[in-house]
């Protein structure tokens, strides 16, 4: 199977990598063309840009979480049926899991997927010294092939010729296209990054329109086609979840909680944005039906609700809608306190808890969070000390931090994982009764278990539910 592919890379962070990646992505679909978008690493908010310009999910690539065995399964399941494939990488090209070399970086995933490189330079505040910036990212590692160039950011058509020149008697490699500078396209930030697409609704997609317009009018696309058909086929076969997990015993039929498949909620909306397409793959292929609410507006979980699962976002924002949906809260509580299983990742934690900025929260956690200037970040490799829904005590995975606000305790009587940083160890989240929450971001592709063990505490508290009303 080959897919044609381009990965959009830059220097460093903040060169307009997201820009050029969506505005591409939305002038190839413009074309009429499938497009399936890519991101590497862990970040959510991108992937839902993409999404917007190509109308298919943006799926995540992430070596570090996921394994570099399972890039190249993960690109192929992603890209089906697609005509062609852009990747946007994170922050700089070589830029990868810290202190592990190449590992998760750009650069890393560009070479497990075969994929040529297409490098975002902003040329802003330079002219000639941008022959000997692009010379040496192309020298750095022959076997990351980068072969062509988009300038951002420039300033007049005589910068740009300045560019050009120098570039074409520097560097070796091509220039694809010259963006001026436009407000039009800048997407609004604040404590996280760039806000996520879910939340600017109307203002999100004319954001993806006019990236789309700029890049149409400012690239070589059928260059850059080109470009993307050279990438060779892969020796790799799709991810397929239902090879990864089996169905759990005794789940089957259509009929919801009574007597088939559990089903499980799962939070989405503005407040919980951050999710895995291939999380709720894997629960579909392990047997379960995955409902999506949105704690902003319901009033109470889905009917016949088995297992809960409360992903990332920014319940910070929303912390007054959240609070004042008292109805939802209850119903959450009364869930927790019947057994009912419950995995939450930041957000999701901090909803659990009893209060968020002293407001109200679910109360089924005894901790209380609040805002902070401090950023939390980096991978964790991590282990559960305690037996939950979501993992058995010893069970080993790999995710992701990403936060400013802070937990009071931090950890429970039973702390749902440790792990080694350089401070020391530490022990984090809760595991308690059925309910499993932390601030550890899990892409569930690199540990499979997590959707089995989850569907299964969901059946089984299906099954006891049925039993009690028999």
């Amino acid at each position: 199977m080959n897919v044609p592919r381009l990965v959009i890379a830059a220097p460093s962070s903040g060169a307009g990598k997201t820009t050029v990646a969506t505005g591409l992505i939305a002038a190839l679909a413009a074309r009429g063309l499938a497009v399936s978008p890519h991101k590497v690493g862990p970040d959510y908010i991108d992937p839902g840009y993409h999404a917007l310009a190509a109308g298919r999910p943006g799926r995540n690539l992430d070596a570090f979480m996921c394994g570099p065995e399972r890039i190249a399964p993960l690109f192929l399941h992603g890209a089906a049926g697609a005509d062609v494939a852009v990747v946007e990488g994170v922050m700089g090209l070589f830029d990868g899991a810290s202190g592990r070399g190449e590992l998760a970086s750009t650069a890393h995933v560009a070479k497990l997927l075969r994929a040529p490189v297409v490098l975002v330079v902003d040329g802003s505040s330079q002219s000639r010294s941008v022959a000997a910036l692009v010379h040496g990212f192309a020298s750095w590692d022959p076997q990351v092939r980068l072969a062509g160039v988009i300038l951002n950011r420039v300033a007049s058509d005589r910068h740009e010729h300045l560019l050009r020149e120098a570039l074409e008697e520097g560097s070796g490699v091509p220039v694809l296209g010259a963006l001026r500078r436009s407000a039009a396209v800048a997407t609004p930030s604040r404590h996280l990054g760039l806000i996520p697409a879910v939340e600017r609704s109307a203002e999100a997609l004319r954001a993806v329109a006019d990236m789309g317009a700029l890049v149409a009018a400012s690239v070589d696309l059928d260059a850059l086609l080109e470009l993307a058909r050279t990438a060779p086929e892969l020796d790799a076969e799709p991810w397929d979840p239902a090879a990864e997990v089996a169905p759990v015993a005794g789940v089957g039929g259509s009929d919801g909680s009574l007597g088939g498949r559990p089903r499980i909620a799962v939070a989405g909306g503005a407040a919980f944005s951050f999710s895995y397409a291939e999380n709720a793959e894997l629960l579909g292929a392990a047997g379960a039906e995955v409902v999506p609410f949105d704690p902003l507006h319901a009033s109470a979980l889905p009917a016949g609700t088995a297992g809960l699962v409360i992903g990332g976002g920014f319940p910070e924002l929303y912390v007054r809608e959240l609070s004042g949906n008292a109805a939802l809260r209850d119903a959450i509580a009364a869930f927790a306190a019947a057994g009912g299983p419950i995995a939450a990742e930041c957000a999701g934690l901090l909803y659990l808890g009893r209060e968020l900025d002293g407001l109200p929260m679910c109360g089924v956690l005894d901790t209380s969070a609040r805002m902070t200037e401090r950023l939390t970040l980096g991978y964790r490799e991590a282990v559960a000390l305690h037996d939950s829904p979501l993992a058995p005590a010893g069970s080993r995975v790999r995710g992701h931090e990403f936060h400013r606000t802070v937990c009071e305790p931090g950890a429970g009587d039973h702390p749902a994982w440790g792990w080694r940083l350089p401070t020391g160890p530490r022990t984090e989240g809760f595991a308690a009764g059925n309910v499993h929450a932390s601030y550890l971001h899990l892409h569930w592709a690199g540990a499979p278990a997590l959707a089995v063990s989850f569907a299964a505490a969901a059946a089984e508290f299906s099954a006891g539910r049925r039993d009690s009303a028999g």
